[in-house]
Formats: C-alpha cells, structure tokens, sequence
C-alpha cells in the first residue's frame, strides 16, 4: 500500500520485493528520500541523473520510469533528446557515471575536484546527493536484469507482468545462454548445508596467517576473472532513444585482478576504510540523513533470513549471505581482511558464480533464461534475496570507493 501510495502505480521492482516486506520497507524509504526528499540538487536534476546511470546498463526499464517522473517534476522536455542536450554540470557528471558503473577502483580525488571547480561548479553536498543517485541506479539496473523484470504496461514497449514469475520469459526471446551457465550440474541444497556446517565446526578451532588470508582471496579474484561473461546482446538498444544517454558504449567493466600494475591500483580493504566506520558518518555529513536510510538498507539485505533453504526449515544462511556479499565485493578489489575466502569455493558454485558476476559487471547480459537455470533447489523468495544482495553489496562497493575519493579530496 505505501508502495502503490508513494508512486500511484505498483511498479515491478516493487512487487518482486514485496516477497521481502521489511526490505522492501527500506528500500522505498530510501528511494524516496533521495529522489523526492531534502537534498541538494534540484528534482529535475535527480531524475536525470537517474536515467544517466540506467542508461550505462541500458536498462530501458528504469530509463523509461525515471523519464516519466522527470516530467512530472516539470523538467525541460528538451533535455531528454540526450546527454548533448542537458546542462553542462549534468554533463560534467558523465566521467564519474561512467567509472563508478564499471571500475568505479579508477575514481580518485582529481574527479571530485574537477566537478568542484570551473564555472559550473558542484557543492560537495551536490556531489555526494548526485553520487548516492549513481550508486543506486547502477545497481537497481543489476536487480532489474537479474530478476527479469520487464516493462511496466503504460510504457511504449511494455509487457504484461505475469504473477508467476516462471511464466515472464513468455514475453522476451532470451538470447541464448552463455555456455559457462548452461552445462553445469549443481550440487544440491543439502550437499550445501553440510558444507555449511562443516565449516562452522572448522572454524572454531582454526587460525589462519594474515598472509594466507590474502592468498586465498587473490586466488578467488584470479578466478573470477577466468569466469566467461555472458555474451553481449545486439546493439540495437544503442541506435534506440536509449543510446542517446550512453557515451563511451564501449567502457566496460573489467577484472579488477586485471588491473595492469598492481601498485598503481592496490586492492581497498576495508579495514582501512569501510562503510560502519569512515563511511556512513561521511555521508550523513555531507548529505544529512541519507547515511541512517543507507546503512538500515544494506543490513536488511544482509541479514534477511527465514532460516530456510529451499525445503530445508531451521537452517542458518548466514555463512552462504556473508559468502555472497563478499565475493561480489570482491570483484571491485575490495577485501575483507577477516574474511576466509576458501569460503566462497565451498559455497558458491560455478554457475551461481557467473550468474552474480553477469548480474554485478554486466547486467544488461543476463537474461530471465540465466535466473530459472541458477539455484534450481531454491524458492523463488530466496533467489530475489540473492539478488536483493548483489543489489546492495554492489551499491555499497560503489559508495565505499566515491567516498574514500571525496574524504581524499578534503583532507
């Protein structure tokens, strides 16, 4: 009800949480408070920073929705012919849009600077407002593509929204798979709760070197990097009104474990600067609330739990939750020094693997076909919870590298 309330429509993303109420609680808190509550940018702006972050996963789903509201806030019309069309502080964004969507490891202080010098320049609370935007656009596009969820019926392209999920695939012609999902034999929930325990048993009793620790999560890294990326779509989404918002096409994520020379990008651990402790308080300095709705949001997600797995009752998750947030983490280079990441070879397959790395780097390959052929023993709740994560571990990675990058660029 708050849902259908706050934007006269229930839209999709909305109704596919809903199988998670108290997430679905914080994430429309959030959404509404940086899209329609105080802040610094004006409502126009935000709407077309929106689309700007859509737009570098193409995800028309979203490009569409934010266009709506953008002229509902009385934006300028002219403005949505394209990125050449739009003030010259939007456009000022477009490079730090485009680093925090890919490799967002690259941004570094002289971005941040550069926004806030020149004619047009950004307050430091417009920055942070616009980042929190980015942030959240990119990764709702990765929840979008890897729940398979398509456009809402008003909009030109629309689909009918089947209430079973299973049927949606009905609507789209999914390209074929890529191989590296398709012809794998998962091993089953049990197999995977018994690993579960097993490793809690270990764990008790069990010391490892700092320096054991940080091999194993370069291991992990390496072998992300071998994962095969889903195969690319036609680029007829380029040609489309779509592409107007996307310059550059052609950046795109990649491995972070093939970053070039290593000490020029080091890996981002986060006992160095984390979310809980450098953070948060940042964020809520320079962008005031924002950080209490973002923290309460990323928790949610963490520690959503019905003590369930598939058919299993009474099981604990929180190893396979702390296992998945991690590894996609771990894609941006960032590390968890306390973390084993032995972990994520026991308890994540191959195939789920590929399936979150698609979802995280490259959403807009990741077809409806990838999400029924992933976590097969699963309930559908279980897999949106898995992408509810990759959601919020990707948003946060984001933010922990732009913020790092404004406290740089302060002090």
């Amino acid at each position: 009800m708050d849902a259908f309330l706050q934007n006269n429509r229930l839209d999709h993303v909305s109704r596919v949480m809903s199988s998670h109420p108290s997430y679905l609680e914080h994430f429309l808190r959030t959404q509404q408070f940086v899209l329609r509550g105080d802040g610094p940018l004006p409502y126009d702006y935000r709407h077309l920073i929106a689309i700007m972050a859509a737009g570098r996963h193409q995800c028309s789903y979203l490009i569409n929705l934010q266009k709506g509201e953008f002229l509902l806030q009385g934006g300028d019309p002219s403005w949505l012919q394209g990125l050449r069309s739009i003030p010259g502080k939007l456009q000022d964004l477009y490079e730090i849009n485009k680093i925090l969507a890919h490799r967002p490891w690259l941004l570094n202080k002289s971005h941040i600077e550069k926004l806030t010098k020149g004619d047009d320049n950004w307050s430091l609370a417009e920055v942070v407002h616009a980042i929190v935007l980015l942030a959240h656009f990119h990764s709702l596009s990765s929840f979008v593509f890897s729940c398979g969820i398509n456009e809402e019926l008003d909009n030109v392209t629309g689909h009918h929204y089947k209430e079973n999920i299973q049927d949606n695939s009905k609507n789209l012609p999914s390209p074929p798979s890529s191989p590296s999902i398709v012809g794998e034999q998962e091993v089953g929930v049990e197999t995977l709760m018994e690993r579960m325990k097993r490793l809690s048993e270990k764990s008790e009793s069990y010391q490892i070197t700092q320096e054991e620790l940080s091999k194993r999560f370069e291991t992990v890294e390496t072998q992300s990097a071998e994962l095969a990326a889903a195969p690319q779509r036609s680029s007829s989404v380029l040609d489309s009104d779509i592409g107007l918002f996307i310059e550059d096409p052609t950046f795109i994520y990649q491995d972070f474990a093939k970053r070039g020379q290593l000490n020029d990008i080091p890996t981002f651990r986060v006992q160095d600067y984390s979310w809980d402790d450098h953070g948060y308080s940042l964020v809520n300095r320079l962008y005031n609330d924002v950080g209490n709705l973002l923290d309460d949001k990323f928790k949610t997600a963490y520690n959503l739990t019905y003590y369930t797995m598939g058919t299993h009752n009474k099981v604990d998750t929180s190893r396979f939750r702390r296992a998945i947030w991690n590894y996609i983490q771990c894609m941006f280079g960032i590390r968890h020094d306390d973390y084993d990441y032995n972990e994520v070879n026991q308890l994540l397959e191959r195939s789920l693997k590929t399936f979150i790395k698609s979802a995280v780097c490259y959403p807009e390959r990741v077809t409806k076909r990838d999400y029924d052929r992933v976590m097969r023993e699963f309930k559908h709740s279980e897999k949106v919870h898995v992408n509810l994560m990759i959601l919020e571990a990707r948003m946060q990675a984001e933010l922990l590298y732009a913020l790092r990058a404004v406290m740089r660029y302060m002090t």
